[in-house]
């Protein structure tokens, strides 16, 4: 029987999904194959590759995103993207899916044809760096001669991707907090209806899960990077939580 595991985008939520991989290492979960978004996929590129959670948690940690040295100028978008290919390459050495573990597959969105574009074989380094192109944050990626930003804005849960699996297991990081009535401010009300947004498209893919592990994550921004510790801990314990109440070892499938 084979395992895969869909990681959703998120931001620095997604540092959550390395909590979740470590919950099912300890439990003996094998994964053989990898899905992911923005964040997700950047965590499973490594995870793919076979860099240790620890080391998953080093690049979220010395990434520093908001250096001044890292800040795009007259260019559409504050952050330029292609400098994390340096950081990306320390990690994994070898520039092409071939080269990992356990197949990857990531999404993207083609903003000359408004289409989901699916990388999972060649070059992986842009593959990536165009996966996570948070749009008006990071730079947009060109590959071969079309634009690319985060695959979040069409498929930012792509469980849906998992085409050779018996059982699917879900990461997701964008739990909406509907229960919070303060919105005292014009962002605040953007921030929740976009939220919303996603997370009712989101939502539509759950049941093709065999177990999804949905962490609680309501106070940490998408770029809250000194909460790391707490955002990984809340993917772990929740993972851990979700796999004994669901009995894994019990699933005739398993």
């Amino acid at each position: 029987m084979k395992t895969g595991l869909a990681l959703s985008g998120g931001g620095v939520r997604g540092i959550a999904h390395a909590g979740v991989i470590k919950a099912l290492q300890e439990h003996e979960i094998s994964i053989n194959q990898i899905t992911g978004t923005s964040a997700g996929a950047l965590v499973g590129a490594l995870y793919a590759k076979g860099i240790t959670i620890d080391n998953i948690f080093e690049f979220f940690e010395t990434s520093n995103l908001f250096h001044p040295k890292k800040f795009a100028f007259r260019q559409a978008g504050f952050i330029n993207s292609s400098i994390f290919t340096d950081q990306l390459s320390l990690y994994i050495p070898e520039d092409s899916f071939e080269s990992l573990n356990i197949p990857l597959t990531v999404t993207a969105t083609d903003l000359n044809t408004g289409e989901l574009k699916v990388f999972k074989e060649g070059e992986l380094y842009l593959s990536i760096l165009a996966s996570a192109a948070f749009p008006g944050i990071f730079t947009p990626v060109d590959i071969n001669g079309n634009t690319y930003v985060d695959g979040g804005v069409i498929n930012n849960f792509p469980v849906d991707l998992l085409d050779d699996c018996d059982i699917k297991i879900g990461s997701y990081v964008n739990k909406v907090d509907l229960k919070n009535r303060k919105l005292k401010h014009s962002y605040d009300v953007a921030s929740r209806a976009y939220a919303i947004n996603q997370y009712h498209q989101d939502k539509i893919k759950f049941a093709q899960c065999d177990l999804l592990i949905e962490p609680e994550l309501y106070p940490y921004g998408l770029f809250n990077f000194k909460a790391l510790k707490e955002i990984f801990l809340k993917g772990y314990e929740t993972a851990c939580q979700n796999l004994e109440s669901f009995k894994i070892n019990d699933k005739d499938s398993l």
